[in-house]
């Protein structure tokens, strides 16, 4: 019982003495109180503290400091939304300091770190990746490049990630023509998207899909722009899983068009033979996640 009190008692003092400085006019007292609790670990104390004295601090030798270790604190404590606008502040009043190169790579640490999973917005990882850009350009020897070149190649497969998913999403609904032009555009806005071996697939699909299940006046033309993407498919990816799967639909098209001369025992069993090859790898994929 005793103990408990004693800890009350501590725990209401300590309150009080932070409180008494927050509150408090004393300058030299905020200010050494701000750097022990940051010394301490005590982030959000801290924080605090610095933003209290932001406004005392203006315009004397202490300024620069204040402002830098306001955005430390709130970056130490995990707040990246207000340790950004604290370090974009600080750059912009203090582009001269010896702080500001540092200063300049938090920001952008926290601007990375505020970044949305890809099924959310992107508008901020675009932006991180404007400023990580510039960073790169104006601090071309910079000791955190390789982080940056990192962050950089993380946050571009998420938007590759996004615009593929986006352009999958009209595949799985069955709209095939808007899935169609969907996946060309995801590869006219980036040709050296990570996914585009499975956005050629599935734009070949996306056309097959649509021919099919079109009114035979106009199968023809729909099947021959399977045929194209079949043939972009294959030339660029020759060796590809998919490529045995888009075989038999080009078989099936060249027969729908008049062309196929086998017969239609031939392509049933070509049709086995790739379901055979994709049921082992489908296995091996199972083995190989286990």
């Amino acid at each position: 019982m005793i103990l408990a009190a004693t800890l009350v008692l501590l725990a209401a003092g300590c309150k009080s003495e932070y409180d008494a400085l927050l509150n408090g006019m004393d300058w030299d007292a905020k200010y050494e109180g701000a750097f022990k609790y940051f010394n301490e670990g005590k982030y959000g104390h801290a924080a605090q503290l610095f933003e209290s004295l932001s406004q005392l601090s203006s315009g004397t030798s202490r300024d620069d400091t204040v402002q830098y270790y306001w955005g430390l604190s709130n970056y130490r404590y995990k707040d990246y939304v207000t340790a950004e606008t604290n370090f974009s502040h600080f750059l912009m009043n203090f582009p001269a300091s010896p702080m500001a190169s540092d200063a300049a790579f938090l920001r952008i640490d926290c601007l990375y770190r505020s970044t949305l999973r890809y099924e959310l917005d992107q508008t901020p990882t675009t932006n991180a990746i404007g400023i990580i850009n510039l960073y790169l350009l104006e601090h071309p020897d910079s000791e955190h490049r390789a982080v940056c070149e990192q962050m950089l190649k993380e946050l571009g497969e998420r938007l590759d990630k996004k615009a593929f998913e986006n352009a999958k999403l009209y595949y799985k609904m069955e709209y095939y023509n808007s899935a169609r032009v969907a996946f060309v555009n995801v590869l006219k806005d980036n040709a050296d998207n990570i996914y585009r071996e499975q956005i050629l697939y599935y734009t070949a699909m996306s056309s097959y899909k649509y021919a099919q299940m079109s009114v035979e006046g106009k199968q023809r033309e729909r099947y021959l722009t399977f045929i194209d993407d079949y043939y972009n498919f294959v030339g660029e990816w020759p060796d590809s899983v998919y490529k045995r799967e888009l075989d038999v639909l080009y078989r099936r098209a060249q027969k729908a068009l008049g062309r196929y001369s086998g017969t239609e025992e031939d392509l049933m069993e070509k049709e086995k033979d790739f379901e055979r090859e994709r049921s082992k790898i489908l296995k091996q994929s199972a083995e190989d996640a286990s």
